[in-house]
């Protein structure tokens, strides 16, 4: 243990979900699976909870958190959806797809979940673990991924401790993440337009695409991000002795994402090559080009992020 709590590890059963529960309730943060990444929950009614998963993720207070509710029902409650969100949801959830939609004013939600914005980022996960502890208790989570901001994304158990160890109260082990890439983030706007923030597992189109922001809105926005720790070099066909390599398709590495070329594939290992690599003793990493169609686009996506050195 490297912080102050003890980080407890979960069964992804009826008991470790129990005790997940116990845990959220009384204002701790437990680290959940979800088809996407390992997200960091807290209860997003509690401003002591939220607060918690900022501080434990060394989180910018202007990056607002996504709200999982169990339903749409329940979405409904938190944010006005119009004709446009409303047919999103009911096409898309659950699954991989968050909705930024005007909050409401009555919506019982800590400050900090929404970083103070007019607006809630929405999502009903499709897991099986997280989809019991939102049924478990009463009240939605706030759940960004659990990693230090601005670093790696997990998709595993082992990726949430070797860096939240002790940092968090629990982590339930649900295996590894399906899809590997967080999801989808659209804005709908009070005109029915749509803005897609974040690309992810579901392309919905056509749709319009915000390249500029003034504000940040949802997560995924911040132009640094997703970083292994070290030099990322991209669009790589060969490469240096003291670079570990991440192919893909015909370009072998250290760690490949698919070497079938599946994107897919590529999508779901994607977070794991990286984790690999900024554990290995090579002080560089080189990627293999990735096609930029389908979840294509969303795996550029972030690699462009994570070549990009902070401020």
């Amino acid at each position: 243990m490297v912080g102050k709590y003890a980080t407890e590890t979960l069964q992804a059963n009826e008991s470790g979900i129990a005790r997940a529960a116990e845990i959220l309730r009384a204002g701790g943060v437990v680290a959940v699976p979800t088809e996407t990444v390992y997200g960091l929950a807290g209860r997003a009614d509690s401003e002591e909870a939220v607060t918690r998963i900022y501080e434990a993720k060394g989180r910018p207070s202007f990056n607002p958190l996504i709200v999982h509710v169990p339903s749409i029902e329940r979405a409904k409650r938190l944010a006005v959806f119009g004709e446009e969100a409303t047919e999103l949801a009911l096409g898309y959830w659950p699954g991989p797809l968050t909705l930024v939609l005007p909050k409401r004013e009555e919506a019982e939600l800590a400050a900090k979940a929404t970083a103070g914005l007019p607006t809630l980022a929405l999502r009903v996960p499709d897991h099986p673990v997280m989809s019991a502890l939102l049924g478990a208790v009463d009240f939605p989570l706030a759940a960004p991924s659990a990693n230090p901001s601005g670093f790696i994304s997990p998709t595993s158990a082992k990726h949430v401790l070797a860096s939240l160890d002790g940092r968090i109260d629990a982590v339930i082990d649900g295996g590894v993440s399906r899809a590997g890439l967080e999801s989808t983030i659209l804005a709908v706007r009070d005109d029915g337009t749509v803005e897609e923030l974040r690309p992810g597992p579901i392309k919905v189109a056509p749709r319009d695409s915000a390249r500029q922001y003034d504000a940040i809105e949802a997560p995924g926005q911040l132009a640094s991000h997703y970083a292994p720790g070290k030099p990322l070099r991209l669009d790589a066909s060969d490469h240096a002795g003291d670079e570990f390599m991440i192919g893909f398709a015909g370009i072998a590495g250290d760690c490949t994402l698919s070497g079938a070329g599946n994107l897919e594939e590529a999508a779901s290992r994607l977070y794991a090559c990286l984790h690999l690599g900024a554990a290995s003793a090579k002080p560089r990493i080189a990627v293999a080009p990735i096609p930029d169609r389908d979840i294509g686009i969303a795996i550029n996506d972030r690699l462009r992020r994570a070549a990009t050195p902070p401020d």
